[in-house]
């Protein structure tokens, strides 16, 4: 094994392939989640599916080689399929649950595995600690051969159908065709392409689709729903007049929406405008849910409402939590994930940009009308930003000693609350906000700040940037954006 420990993040282990993303490692890591499974059911099946990068089909099939070495029966994914779709086929044919060969929006270089559980969602950490324990154990143990009976031919599934189905109760999409929406899809030659495409086509809207072919390499930009990777969806959707661009990432689990003008809209801003339509048009007048890390946009709409606001740690896992207990609406979180009552607990970029074009068709109005229309409504403008400040091992040990403290006055700003529910988030007077939390995959922390003007999220976060760089010389900013950062690769 790899001198670097197989650990699961916030969505799974990823990793780059041909390091530590080896078929030891893939062997290791599926034997541990076997035993775990073993552990727990006596039905012992799993899903096996796979994303479209390289090897993905290899992986896939020496996971379902290592299941039956086991005693797992593996349900082999007929090709590429969506995060959601393999969530919602758990819950169908109800296995133990899947294994997942994705590195979702990381680049082409990146491979990975997602666990999910009997439940459709990702797996809590309690599960995931047992696995890592588990790896440690087999790790340290010469490697077993498969027997000889592990080759041989595996039950194949194609979830498409099933899910495309669900997908239309829970969609209006008869608005969508009778509105004569221009649709422009872009699935950034990753899983959603089949799936998008033909949910649309189906279903008579017309939509053009673009980048839906296998390329292992994603154009050499990566399969990620940022706005410099979407720049062929804009000349796509400005070319055709279209009224909004939707884009999934390599397993579909994120989305990315373009408005009418070519304009990228940020994913913390669709949220709020999700929240708010469904509320208004299913009559769900309940709570909302959303990360530490994503914008109060939700709390304003569901003032307006007279509901609430559950926030929780950054992991979509916990948010899945509150969609199976039907706590809520719509769940997000800032990084372009959302579900929604009724839906399976885990992201569904497919779905999202459904919705979208829903709203658009209901509503005739451009998106950047729209979220106008929606600030008035919250009584207050929202303008999130997100920064990353790249941290050698020490500089980052010296600002993790440096967060512990208590916070009443922050750069002259006087300190309303104080949240340690995922890192350190202290809310103003004013209302805006800033949240500093260092990633578990990298020696990175990320700076997350909201105020009422995109100026004034800037200066919040260049004030977080200073306070940080005090204490902690030799540490640099890195790029910034509105919702995500280009240069985050692993998983939250």
């Amino acid at each position: 094994m790899s001198a670097h420990p197989i650990r699961f993040g916030t969505s799974g282990w990823r990793a780059i392939i041909a390091d530590e993303f080896t078929f030891a490692n893939v062997r290791l890591a599926v034997t541990a989640i076997a035993e775990h499974v073993c552990s727990r059911s006596q039905k012992r099946t799993l899903i096996v599916g796979h994303d479209t990068r390289f090897f993905s089909e290899e992986f896939a099939r020496t996971a379902a080689e290592v299941l039956r070495a086991q005693g797992v029966q593996a349900l082999l994914c007929d090709g590429a399929v969506p995060t959601p779709a393999i969530a919602h086929a758990i819950l169908r044919l109800k296995t133990d649950g899947a294994i997942n060969f994705t590195a979702s929006h990381n680049p082409a270089e990146y491979h990975g595995i997602k666990f999910s559980g009997p439940d459709g969602a990702p797996a809590l950490p309690e599960v995931t600690r047992d696995i890592e324990e588990r790896i440690a154990r087999l790790a340290a143990q010469p490697a077993a051969a498969l027997p000889s009976n592990a080759a041989g031919d595996f039950q194949r599934i194609s979830p498409r159908d099933a899910y495309l189905a669900r997908l239309a109760e829970l969609v209006n999409f008869d608005a969508v065709r009778q509105a004569k929406l221009k649709i422009v899809c872009d699935t950034l030659h990753g899983c959603g392409a089949g799936y998008l495409d033909r949910f649309l086509a189906t279903h008579g809207i017309s939509a053009v689709s673009i980048r839906t072919d296998r390329d292992v390499l994603f154009d050499g930009t990566g399969p990620d729903v940022l706005e410099a990777n979407l720049a062929p969806l804009r000349e796509a959707v400005l070319d055709r007049g279209a009224q909004v661009g939707l884009a999934t990432d390599g397993d579909a689990d994120r989305f990315g929406i373009l408005d009418a003008d070519g304009s990228w809209f940020a994913p913390n801003h669709v949220l709020g405008l999700l929240y708010d339509y469904l509320v208004e048009t299913r009559g769900w007048r309940l709570p909302g849910a959303r990360s530490v890390a994503t914008t109060h946009l939700l709390d304003g709409v569901a003032r307006h409402y007279g509901v609430t606001v559950y926030q929780t740690p950054v992991g979509f896992k916990y948010i899945g939590e509150l969609i199976k207990q039907d706590k809520i609406a719509l769940g997000g979180e800032e990084s372009a994930g959302l579900s929604i009552r009724g839906h399976v607990p885990e992201k569904d970029g497919i779905l999202a940009g459904l919705l979208v074009a829903e709203m658009v068709a209901i509503r005739r109005t451009p998106l950047r009308e729209q979220l106008k229309t929606l600030f008035s409504r919250a009584g207050a403008e929202y303008w999130p930003l997100r920064t990353n400040l790249d941290l050698s091992e020490e500089v980052k040990a010296r600002a993790v000693q440096r967060l512990q403290g208590d916070f009443s006055v922050f750069r002259g700003r006087r300190v309303t609350q104080t949240d340690r529910t995922d890192g350190l988030k202290l809310t103003f007077e004013d209302g805006s906000w800033l949240l500093l939390r260092f990633s578990g995959t990298e020696p990175v922390v990320r700076v997350y700040t909201e105020a009422g003007s995109r100026e004034a999220a800037a200066r919040l976060a260049e004030e977080a940037t200073a306070w940080i760089l005090e204490a902690t010389p030799g540490a640099r900013s890195s790029a910034v954006s509105g919702s995500h950062t280009p240069t985050a690769r692993q998983n939250q």
